[in-house]
């Protein structure tokens, strides 16, 4: 069926005005660069550390056992207690002691009366020869009576003094001063003293202030230490100050010096042993306990940081937005050190002139132009920078 010439103008013109209406639509405008934050690296003095766990140990232990046997008399300290050297601990039973010192010191007079009276029938015999009464045979017997009386009363005073020595090995003191623990032996009870190896046990002694602290480390890092300490032979890093952590703790509080490295290193683990000396005045720190240790890996030097959040990870590789020109961001691979004052050291890959991006990484990607603001300054108008 033919269309009417009315119906076919109305068409062309409703064509027209909405061809009219498509040419005078706007574009989409592009968006606008993302706004980040930027900041050059910060530069200073860091010294590299290594960090390793390790034990207290007491600078002295001391097992104290008798050296005489007895029953055990009387118990002169509480479990635990802090002792000073040449405190009283224990007391045997001194009766029986004492009689022998007392023995000892009879047979010892009667000794000197025998040498006394051997003296005196020398000395009578010595004019008795020269008067021809007596022979020289019997002269010769009285000197040798006299000398076996001298010998005798040396061995008598040796038995005195034996004895004597025994007696005052009744009263146990401390030997050094320390921390004392539990008894083991209660009072009434039988001691074996002496030097074998079956004598009893009554207490151990560790000392406390100062302590030392003992942890392994790997041959690279001996030499480290080493060259740190100009390869001293004398010294082998001695002096070298440490710092230490307990469990609980979250920073390196407690200071220290090392003052000891093993002569050899292990041939099965390749580690050596190595022993610090830390002051411990409050007695926090007991022996067996563990803890962290750092020591300086490196002589100070001036480092470039930057904060954490500035860092990005691809893979394995980390780096870090550099702008460059025209306000374009192009990643630069870096090598991580520690952290430092809460920054991060980069040990290679960024020049202290860099400027980088440290707050909205995730708006961003290599190539893409950005609009920086100083960290620092004022916030520009528009969408913020986020690490988000």
């Amino acid at each position: 069926m033919p269309k009417s010439p009315a119906r076919l103008a109305s068409l062309v013109l409703l064509a027209g005005a909405l061809a009219g209406c498509g040419e005078g639509a706007p574009k989409q405008a592009a968006p606008p660069p993302p706004n980040v934050t930027v900041a050059k690296p910060q530069k200073q003095q860091v010294t590299d550390y290594d960090e390793y766990v390790g034990r207290f140990v007491a600078v002295d232990m001391v097992e104290v056992r008798a050296r005489v046997s007895g029953y055990l008399d009387k118990v002169q300290f509480e479990d635990g207690q802090i002792v000073k050297q040449g405190d009283p601990l224990f007391v045997i039973d001194r009766r029986p002691f004492e009689t022998t010192v007392a023995q000892a010191r009879a047979t010892l007079a009667q000794a000197r009366a025998n040498l006394a009276f051997a003296d005196a029938d020398l000395a009578r015999g010595a004019q008795l020869v020269r008067d021809k009464t007596i022979t020289e045979q019997t002269f010769d017997q009285r000197t040798q009576a006299k000398r076996v009386a001298e010998a005798s009363v040396q061995a008598q005073e040796a038995n005195l003094r034996q004895a004597e020595l025994d007696l005052q090995f009744t009263e146990l003191k401390a030997p050094v001063a320390g921390r004392i623990g539990d008894r083991r032996v209660s009072v009434g009870n039988l001691v074996t003293g002496g030097t074998g190896g079956n004598t009893t046990l009554l207490a151990t002694i560790v000392s406390i202030d100062p302590i030392r602290f003992e942890f392994t480390f790997d041959e690279a890092s001996y030499l480290r230490y080493e060259r740190i300490s100009a390869g001293n032979a004398e010294s082998r890093s001695k002096g070298l100050p440490v710092s230490l952590r307990l469990i609980d703790e979250p920073e390196f509080k407690h200071a220290g010096k090392l003052d000891f490295i093993d002569n050899v290193i292990d041939r099965s683990s390749g580690t050596i042993r190595g022993r610090a000396a830390v002051p411990n005045p409050s007695g926090l720190f007991t022996p067996g306990m563990f803890a962290r240790v750092r020591v300086p890996a490196s002589l100070p030097y001036e480092a470039v940081l930057v904060p954490d959040v500035a860092i990005g990870s691809e893979q394995v590789r980390k780096f870090v937005f550099v702008l460059g020109a025209d306000n374009v961001v192009q990643p630069k691979y870096v090598t991580l050190g520690q952290l430092a004052s809460g920054r991060r050291v980069i040990k290679d890959g960024l020049s202290a002139d860099d400027t980088i991006v440290v707050n909205g990484l995730a708006r961003i990607r290599p190539g893409v132009k950005v609009n920086p603001q100083q960290q620092g300054a004022a916030p520009a108008a528009g969408p913020q920078a986020s690490n988000k």
